[in-house]
């Protein structure tokens, strides 16, 4: 499988700043790297994306989508709509939309199926706090949050589509703490082994899993090795060309 390294702007950069940020983006001579690239914008910024995307050969995608396709849901886009201006990847159910923004695992299973339904490949998020950890809720948590989020895809789309899971130990998002990659790898495996119990072995390794979590570029080559891991969530690090170009660069 090929690997992925995904950029989540979350609430940054404006469409000023989104065109010169590709810019730059784009003197880096990302041709030179082996994964497929992401970039999660804000829903301001899809425009630009679409506008660099065919060139430099990167897809992109919004940060969250709803599961209805239009109606009275102010503040909401749909995935037809984004799909329409080129968007062909969406980031669903990451850890600030349940924690900030009350999504439970019921809604992220909808938000899922309209992805797929639109024909959006769909990155699911899963992931537990610190004191689920502490607790040794690791598995458990992360075991009820992908169940829950794929369930309703499983006979209608699971084996046929594209689609990824991102692990984001939620202890480990922008508090410059990292998942040792031991840790992160066995989190991993066992993201596997859950897979497999919904959609078959087989199919369980062609769904790329990865890895967000205040990855950077001093970090990104270890956690690249480890054999479950396929690539990468980026959050801060991701919006500064060059250390984001280096993370995915230790994807090989």
């Amino acid at each position: 499988m090929k690997k992925i390294c995904a950029a989540n702007w979350k609430l940054n950069l404006s469409p000023e700043e989104a065109r010169r940020y590709f810019v730059e983006w784009s003197e880096l001579k990302p041709s030179r790297l082996v994964c497929d690239l992401v970039f999660f914008t804000p829903a301001y910024d899809l425009p630009a994306a679409a506008e660099f995307a065919p060139a430099e050969g990167f897809h992109f995608g919004p940060q969250n989508i709803y599961f209805e396709m239009s109606g009275a849901f102010t503040g909401e886009i749909s995935a037809q709509a984004v799909h329409a201006l080129g968007a062909r990847w969406a980031l669903i159910g990451h850890s600030e939309r349940r924690t900030l923004f009350g999504e439970t695992d019921a809604m992220i299973a909808k938000k899922v199926k309209a992805a797929m339904a639109a024909d959006l490949v769909p990155i699911l998020c899963v992931g537990e706090t610190l004191a689920e950890r502490e607790s040794g809720q690791t598995k458990k948590v992360v075991s009820r949050q992908l169940r829950a989020g794929l369930e309703m895809i499983v006979a209608e789309f699971a084996l046929a589509r594209h689609f990824a899971i991102a692990y984001e130990p939620v202890w480990a998002i922008g508090t410059g703490k990292v998942a040792t990659p031991e840790q992160a790898g066995e989190i991993h495996a066992e993201i596997r082994v859950e897979l497999g119990h919904l959609v078959g072995q087989k199919r369980a390794h062609e769904i790329p899993i990865l890895y967000g979590g205040s990855v950077k570029p001093e970090n990104a080559r270890e956690l690249a090795a480890q054999p479950d891991i396929d690539g990468f969530l980026v959050g801060g690090a991701s919006l500064k060309p060059k250390d984001f170009f280096a993370i995915a660069n230790a994807l090989r």
